[in-house]
């Protein structure tokens, strides 16, 4: 009888257990949502600064190689940079140096902006016009 009693109890234990823990699920996924969120944005805006990165790369190499031939820099760099781009060339003597600088796009109200930059440097090519920004 007192094994009867042990069973009964444990049971009725483990029901009374169910019933206190019902809804945490639900409480601690509207808690944790908020930073799952944040995070899942920053990592789209990390994303998107790489590949904005990259771009402002490609265009300041482009830009530099262009107006090391005597070929205008600013329009060679602009066709491979990203939208809202600044291209600067700069010509010091036998070289030509190119930044392009853009914003990121964030993908957050509350998440700062950036902006990501890209430099190329190129010496004038012998026999050609001059450099042109």
């Amino acid at each position: 009888m007192s094994a009867d009693r042990g069973t009964s109890g444990r049971a009725g234990g483990a029901g009374s257990w169910g019933a206190r823990e019902r809804g945490s699920f639900t409480a601690e996924l509207a808690a944790g949502l908020p930073a799952l969120m944040l995070l899942l944005f920053a990592g789209l805006t990390a994303v998107d600064a790489v590949t904005t990165k990259a771009g402002c790369v490609d265009a300041a190499r482009e830009a530099a190689l262009a107006a090391a031939r005597g070929e205008p820099g600013s329009t060679a760099g602009s066709r491979y940079a990203p939208a809202g781009a600044d291209i600067t060339v700069t010509v010091a003597g036998d070289r030509v140096t190119v930044t392009v600088r853009a914003p990121v796009r964030s993908f957050g109200a509350r998440l700062p902006r950036l902006s990501v930059s890209g430099t190329a440097v190129a010496a004038v090519e012998p026999g050609s016009p001059g450099p042109l920004p």
